[in-house]
């Protein structure tokens, strides 16, 4: 079966690599000349004009992606070269805050959250057992919740120092969405995995390459080699229904998997509805409406440069407020890149590029002022106003199957995960695999 991929995103490269294990002679279509979509490298200087990669968002993994884990082994990547594993640990520049003791970095899944729970700094032991008391009640109850609640009404009974330093950072990680307005249900569903899940799966794994390198590069060589084609810098402009085929730009494939942006194919399946079959026509509106009525949140990172900058760990929770934006910096000195590098990330970012740029930099200025160093100077930062979709209660997502032939991949569609690297290879999976 001839298999054409449109997006050349950790979907689609997932959904490339499914289909040409199930013996599918596929094709990839890219529009730009990076792969990796949202999650890619991006190319820039340091102050002193010494070039360097960066990433367009800075992500990170945790032991529970084990489908990603899997496919990037499948291509030749080895997790545990290009992923720096750490236990759990959410520390603060002054030293509280979550950290997995060493002991318990590989006791099985509950037990290594509730010893880094346990010995939390900064934390009483009334706020460390309200975290513990709420944790067990949800596994009790089978992380199961009513679908309209919020992460806020969930968490409502907990100490708040424990909301305001471990569930808002989390929430906002992984879900990219404000406790407040976020989903409680997909919440538990990545608290279920990660921290009552398989055996390390709370593990942080921090990327020591860029996001291009560290799965689609990979998968595009692979694919390559099992005979796939990948057309880089090739948008497609036209999808066309002829029974028995889709037609991209005229090209004839027996399935379509469309792998890129939910409202990049939303536009795309109007057109084509225009001159489809009425049956078709249908399907594809409807997948439309649905894809059309999510909403979005951006991630910006602020990346900065110092010549003596560095972090005690690889990865360091920040004191979020209204003017201090940023949630977490990342030391990418200790990843593979330029010593000096420091990535600050602000997930739910709101308003203009200069005014968070302007605001991280007091905000590291501030937070980091113990660490014995200064002058931090801005190198560049990236805004990705479309990063994911609000993960709000009770959220209809579109489906994987469009119409006959014709089916979507991306962190959007339909499936238990919120907007994050494993949703994405889920669904690119599950959509190279489908009949």
């Amino acid at each position: 079966m001839r298999v054409g991929i449109v997006g050349g995103g950790w979907a689609g490269m997932a959904a490339a690599v499914a289909a040409c294990q199930a013996g599918h002679a596929v094709t990839v279509f890219e529009a730009s000349r990076t792969l990796g979509g949202r999650a890619r490298a991006v190319e820039a200087s340091l102050p002193d004009g010494t070039p360097v990669t960066l990433d367009n968002g800075q992500h990170i993994l945790i032991g529970a992606y084990t489908e990603t884990l899997r496919v990037m082994r499948l291509v030749g990547m080895d997790p545990e070269s290009t992923l720096l594993r750490r236990p759990l640990a959410l520390p603060f520049a002054d030293g509280t805050g979550l950290q997995t003791p060493a002991i318990a970095a590989h006791w099985p899944a509950p037990l290594d959250a509730i010893a880094a729970i346990a010995t939390a700094r900064g934390w009483s032991w009334a706020e460390r057992l309200s975290l513990v008391k709420a944790s067990l009640g949800w596994q009790w109850r089978g992380f199961r919740c009513a679908p309209e609640l919020s992460v806020a009404q969930l968490c409502s009974g907990m100490a708040p120092r424990v909301v305001h330093e471990l569930i808002d950072p989390l929430c906002v990680s992984a879900l990219n969405t404000p406790a407040e307005q976020a989903s409680a249900q997909v919440f538990l569903r990545v608290m279920q995995d990660s921290l009552f899940g398989v055996r390390g799966g709370s593990h942080l794994l921090l990327p020591r390459t860029d996001l291009t390198a560290l799965f689609p590069a990979a998968a595009a060589d692979w694919l390559t080699r099992q005979g796939g084609h990948i057309h880089m810098g090739q948008r497609i402009t036209q999808l066309r229904w002829q029974d028995p085929h889709w037609l991209l730009d005229g090209q004839a494939f027996d399935r379509v998997i469309w792998a890129s942006s939910s409202s990049n194919a939303a536009l795309a399946l109007v057109e084509c509805a225009q001159s489809a079959p009425e049956s078709i026509a249908n399907s594809l509106l409807a997948w439309s409406t649905t894809a059309s009525s999510l909403r979005f949140e951006a991630i910006a990172t602020v990346y900065a440069w110092a010549p003596q900058a560095r972090l005690p760990h690889p990865m360091l929770a920040l004191r979020n407020t209204a003017v201090a934006p940023a949630q977490f910096v990342f030391d990418r000195g200790q990843l593979g890149g330029p010593a000096g590098l420091l990535a600050f990330v602000v997930s739910a970012s709101d308003g203009s590029r200069e005014a968070l740029q302007t605001a991280v930099l007091a905000q590291a200025a501030m937070q980091l002022a113990g660490l014995g160093w200064s002058g931090l100077q801005a190198v560049q930062t990236v805004v990705e106003k479309h990063a994911t979709f609000a993960c709000t209660p009770a959220l209809v997502r579109p489906p994987q199957a469009i119409a006959p032939g014709l089916v979507a991949a991306g962190d959007y569609v339909q499936g238990p995960y919120p907007a994050t690297l494993e949703g994405a290879v889920r669904s690119g999976w599950a959509a190279g695999n489908l009949p």
